[in-house]
């Protein structure tokens, strides 16, 4: 064996080495979603409604709820969205890019809650119905990181990053953004468009890569 492969064998062994030795977490799929005002609460689902937990996220506090609702667009609808708890100040709705296409939304890349200039949408319960004139979004693939955990990572908040996911169909994604609170569970989400690309199954794990 000539000396040349010999160096390219150890690079590689020493590359994979360090990679290793870096902290890696979890990345989460996230399929579309509604995110309800109290106000739109009360006009699909009456007066009195509340949304119960039925299932709990990995961030703390927020949970699928037991509502469905339909989303209509344009050019066609949604059925069986999940809503998110609990309520927000503003509606907002989070679909992938493919879904908004779908129904005739162009939908902007933003992280959650940044919703000022975005397309509206219909959201329907049986008879009842909310039409907002703004709140639809691609959510911007991120990662939420416990204030405890930023130091491990050696990111900062807003920092923007590229993140390789070792999955099925290993890729490197570029524009990550970092979020940084102490409240939250380090896990780095994406929506269903870029779990397939990747081919996702529940409990890969991703690691900064600059």
């Amino acid at each position: 064996m000539d000396l040349s492969h010999m160096d390219a064998i150890t690079n590689e062994v020493v590359a994979r080495v360090k990679e290793q030795m870096l902290p890696s977490f979890e990345v989460e799929a996230s399929g579309r979603h509604i995110h309800l005002s109290e106000k739109d609460l009360h006009t699909l689902l009456g007066e009195h409604a509340q949304l119960t937990p039925v299932k709990s996220l990995s961030q703390p506090g927020q949970f699928v709820s037991q509502v469905r609702l339909t989303v209509l667009g344009p050019k066609g609808a949604l059925h069986n969205v999940a809503v998110l708890g609990p309520t927000r100040t503003e509606t907002q709705v989070e679909l992938s890019l493919t879904d908004a296409q779908n129904i005739g939304i162009s939908a902007p890349i933003r992280l959650s809650g940044d919703i000022k200039g975005s397309p509206g949408i219909t959201i329907i319960n049986g008879g009842f119905a909310v039409t907002i004139d703004h709140g639809v979004i691609a959510a911007r693939r991120h990662i939420h990181v416990k204030t405890a955990d930023a130091k491990a990572l050696g990111v900062t908040d807003r920092e923007i990053v590229q993140v390789k996911i070792d999955a099925k169909r290993p890729l490197i994604f570029d524009d990550v953004v970092i979020r940084i609170d102490d409240n939250f569970c380090t896990m780095m989400h994406i929506d269903y468009d870029e779990a397939n690309a990747c081919g996702f199954k529940k409990g890969i794990r991703a690691t900064i890569v600059r």
